[in-house]
C-alpha cells in the first residue's frame, strides 16, 4: 500500500485536522501523482459539514488537483514520471454505458465516482486531493502543457470551477452575437466570465456588490448589473441569450428567466442547499428553458485545459497553508476570497 498524509474531517462538525493513510498500490493503468496544489472548492465545505446529505467519514476533500507523476503502471500509455498531471472531480465511471462511451462521463448510468465522499466500485472509500499523492487510472488523469507549468497553482482550479463553466458555454455554444450573463462573481463566476469573453459573446455580470465592477470588467465583463436593484434588473428584461446561474445560495430565479429573449437559456451550475422555487409562467413566456450542468468528460476537460494553455487563461487565486484550512472555509462561506482559494501542499 502507499502511504499518505492528509486533512480529513472525521465529522460533519470536526473541522478538517492531520490525518495519515493508504492508498492503493498502483494497478497496471494506474497513474501515482505527487500533489502540489490543491484547491478549496466550495463543494468540499458543503461535503465536510453533509449540507447536502450523505457524507461519508473520514473525509479527506479536495477535487482540483495538480502535481507530478511519480510512477506509472505497465500499461499506462499517455504519461511518464516527471510528468505535469491534474485529477479532476471524478476517479472512475462504469466505462460501458452508452454516456461513457461518448466520453460524457460525468453522466455515467451507473454515477461516477468522485474523487473524495465516495465508494470505488469495490466498495473501498475513495480520498481527495488535500493530500501527499493520490492514485487514479489513467482515464481519470489529464496533461497539463508545460504552458501552464509557470502558473501550476491557478490552474488547479480549472479541474472544477474551469470545466464546470467551460462545459456548459461551449454545450449552448456561446460566442460572437450572443449576449450572455454571468450571475455571481465567485470562483464559478469569475470562470465563467474569463471563458465567456474569450469565446467573443457579449458579457454582463450580475451581482449584489457594486464593489465587484472593477474586478468583473478586469475578468471580461462588458456590463455590470447591480442585481438588487429592481431598475437596473428591469431594463436587463428579455434581452439575453444565455444566463450561466453560479450562485450557491438561496436567489429568486424567476428574476433571472424574465431576463432570456426568445428560445433563451438559463443553465444552473450554483448549487443551493435547498430547493429553489420556479413560476412555470417565467418559462412559458419567451419559450424559455432552464437547464442545469455538471463538470465535462474526460474529452472536454483536457479539451478545456489546452484551450487555457492556448489562450493564458487560468483562475485568480489565494495561496493557503494546510493548518489554515479551517480559517479558509470560514473565508469561502462569506465570499470573502479573491477568487479561489489554493492549498500549497508543501506546507503539508
Amino acid at each position: 500500500m502507499l502511504q499518505s498524509k492528509g486533512y480529513a474531517a472525521q465529522s460533519s462538525t470536526s473541522g478538517l485536522a492531520p490525518f495519515s493513510f493508504e492508498r492503493r498500490d498502483p494497478k497496471p493503468d494506474d497513474v501515482v501523482v505527487e500533489i502540489a496544489f490543491c484547491g478549496i472548492c466550495h463543494s468540499d465545505i458543503h461535503q465536510v459539514r453533509d449540507e447536502w446529505g450523505g457524507s461519508m467519514y473520514p473525509m479527506v476533500p479536495g477535487h482540483e488537483i495538480v502535481g507530478r507523476v511519480t510512477k506509472i503502471g505497465k500499461d499506462v500509455t499517455r504519461f511518464k514520471e516527471g510528468d505535469l498531471a491534474g485529477v479532476g472531480v471524478m476517479v472512475d465511471s462504469c466505462r460501458v454505458c452508452d454516456n461513457c462511451k461518448a466520453q460524457e462521463e460525468a453522466y455515467c448510468e451507473k454515477g461516477f465516482v468522485g474523487t473524495y465522499n465516495a465508494r470505488g466500485y469495490d466498495g473501498v472509500l475513495v480520498h481527495g486531493g488535500y493530500s501527499t499523492n493520490i492514485v487514479v487510472n489513467e482515464r481519470y488523469v489529464h496533461t497539463l502543457s508545460a504552458r501552464l507549468e509557470p502558473k501550476l497553482a491557478a490552474v488547479a482550479p480549472l479541474l472544477c470551477a474551469g470545466i464546470t463553466t467551460y462545459s456548459p458555454l461551449r454545450h449552448w455554444k456561446v460566442g460572437p452575437g450572443k449576449k450572455v450573463g454571468i450571475v455571481g462573481l465567485g470562483g464559478l463566476g469569475h470562470m465563467g466570465l474569463k471563458f465567456a469573453h474569450s469565446f467573443g459573446a457579449e458579457v454582463t455580470l450580475f451581482t449584489t456588490s457594486a464593489g465587484k465592477e472593477a474586478d468583473a470588467r478586469r475578468l471580461g465583463a462588458d456590463h455590470v448589473v447591480i442585481s438588487k436593484d429592481p431598475d437596473q434588473m428591469a431594463r436587463e428584461k428579455s434581452k439575453y441569450d444565455f444566463l450561466l446561474d453560479c450562485v450557491s445560495a438561496p436567489h429568486d430565479l424567476n428574476e433571472y428567466l424574465g431576463l432570456l429573449r426568445l428560445d433563451g437559456t438559463l443553465c444552473q451550475v450554483g448549487l443551493p442547499e435547498k430547493p429553489l422555487p420556479v413560476n412555470a409562467f417565467s418559462m412559458v413566456t419567451n419559450r424559455r428553458s432552464m437547464s442545469g450542468s455538471m463538470i465535462g468528460g474526460m474529452a472536454e476537460t483536457q479539451q478545456m485545459l489546452d484551450y487555457c494553455a492556448e489562450h493564458d487563461i487560468v483562475s485568480d487565486i489565494e495561496m493557503t497553508s494546510v493548518d489554515q484550512i479551517n480559517q479558509a472555509y470560514e473565508r469561502v462561506v462569506k465570499a470573502d476570497v479573491k477568487y479561489r482559494f489554493v492549498i500549497d501542499m508543501e506546507t503539508l
